[in-house]
């Protein structure tokens, strides 16, 4: 049987380009693309224009004339990554373009990697085609480039990430992301939602809306309506939903108008699906992360939201090892864990992150109590996740097919899994006729820790 990967992390997956023909005389680029869906988005963005301009696209660095590195800069294991990766692509191709959350950072990038082209930050589209014109020309033919085509993706064709907003407005001690991305800056709904029909209208069968902070999702435009569609998040899920695609909702802040969203769910227009970081459940901690610090009543959301639609899956991610965290403080929070029971959960140790206030903090926690912690805090996240698939056996799922390897065995995922940060559920058999991109009902036969094992319904 097939497992997903235990050391999965979506920072350091690298998106896979496919190749096409070249003609002759065609610049190449190539792309290595660090870090979350938001970056793979900005990824696409600049192929996409690159392509319109008469580029070709290769999938490796030998073919390629240049190569974009966009990285990613949120954690100083990020940046590490960041940094080989642009010595990888400087040994193997030599010329090499940085853009990305680390661009905000050109002298640390520099002075590692003096030889690169050219830095420039994150979503700064028109500076990176200005570099990349500045290394590599465009020699566009007049006869087959400069005519609109389909966006360059790199995820699969049945699924695309859809970015509503960039920047944020919270003040995180730990987060730098503000700093690199800057303040919350909502895209028109009638543009997300035009994105999103074309999307649909080339075979997406799964729309995952992201942002930095996605509940936020108009604040900043007043919640402007143009065209019709007005710019709120309860709104645009609700007209997103209307397009018959899976809808999968990343980066939801807790706030009190989230819960307009769950009869949204309920009735099908968005998958039961809520991906929610709390980051902790103590107040003291919440505090000093200068993060709401209302555990209690999150627990009360929690089951409002349970109430509104039972099949609700929650999502989270929590940092332990905080400056400061005390035991009890940790005790809290696995106590919280155990009350909430959250379908899936991931957890990271803290580390400094230059120009984070946190750095500043006083008691920093060792590094063998984080790990420590890290350990009692998976051991009950994966206890809870063994139970809840385990209650899932002899049910159907509704599952999306993403994948099937050379021995005709499925790669699925349910309503409740996310691509690359959730579970799988696996068909090992009678799957002839099973296509990737297909939606399948699917008998659970067996559970794991994270993933699920089924037969195929007749359809």
């Amino acid at each position: 049987m097939n497992i997903n990967p235990p050391d999965l992390r979506p920072d350091l997956a690298r998106a896979r380009l496919a190749s096409g023909a070249k003609r002759d005389g065609q610049p190449t680029i190539g792309m290595v693309s660090l870090g979350c869906p938001k970056a793979l988005v900005d990824s696409e963005r600049i192929l996409t224009r690159l392509r319109a301009e008469g580029y070709g696209i290769s999938p490796d660095y030998v073919g390629a004339d240049a190569v974009i590195v966009n990285t990613c800069g949120f954690l100083d294991s990020a940046k590490a990554e960041s940094l080989s990766a642009i010595g990888e692509a400087l040994r193997e191709n030599g010329r090499v373009i940085v853009t990305g959350c680390l661009g905000a950072e050109p002298d640390y990038i520099t002075g590692a990697h003096p030889r690169v082209l050219a830095v420039t930050g994150p979503h700064q589209y028109e500076q990176v085609l200005d570099a990349v014109h500045a290394a590599v020309p465009p020699r566009p033919d007049p006869f087959i480039d400069l005519l609109p085509q389909s966006a360059v993706s790199l995820t699969p064709r049945h699924y695309s990430y859809l970015k509503i907003s960039e920047g944020c407005n919270h003040k995180c001690k730990f987060c730098i992301i503000p700093d690199m991305r800057g303040r919350l800056a909502s895209r028109p709904a009638h543009a997300v939602l035009r994105e999103a029909e074309k999307l649909v209208e080339n075979g997406v069968r799964e729309l995952l809306v992201i942002s930095q902070d996605t509940s936020a999702y108009g604040v900043d435009i007043k919640h402007a309506e143009e065209r019709g569609h007005r710019a709120h998040i309860t709104d645009l899920a609700r007209d997103l939903g209307s397009l018959g695609a899976w809808l999968r909702l990343h980066y939801v802040y807790p706030y009190p108008h989230v819960r307009q969203l769950i009869p949204l769910m309920a009735d099908g227009l968005v998958l039961p699906y809520l991906d929610i970081p709390f980051q902790h459940a103590h107040p003291d901690v919440l505090r000093r992360m200068a993060r709401p610090a209302a555990a209690a009543k999150t627990l009360d959301e929690i089951a409002a939201w349970r109430d509104i639609c039972p099949d609700i899956t929650l999502r989270s991610t929590f940092i332990v090892g905080y400056p400061g965290e005390t035991e009890a403080e940790f005790q809290t929070l696995l106590d919280w864990l155990d009350e909430a029971q959250l379908d899936r959960v991931g957890c990271f140790q803290y580390e400094n992150v230059a120009g984070a206030r946190s750095n500043d903090l006083p008691d920093h926690v060792p590094a063998e109590v984080k790990q420590e912690r890290w350990d009692r805090f998976m051991e009950k996240a994966q206890a809870i996740s063994v139970e809840k698939l385990a209650a899932k056996v002899g049910s159907v799922q509704e599952v999306i097919v993403d994948d099937i390897d050379e021995d005709g065995i499925a790669t699925c995922r349910t309503k409740a899994d996310a691509p690359e940060i959730d579970g799988n559920l696996f068909i090992d058999e009678n799957t002839s006729g099973i296509a990737v991109g297909d939606v399948l009902r699917v008998l659970v036969d067996e559970a794991g820790e994270y993933d699920l094992w089924g037969t195929p319904r007749i359809r």
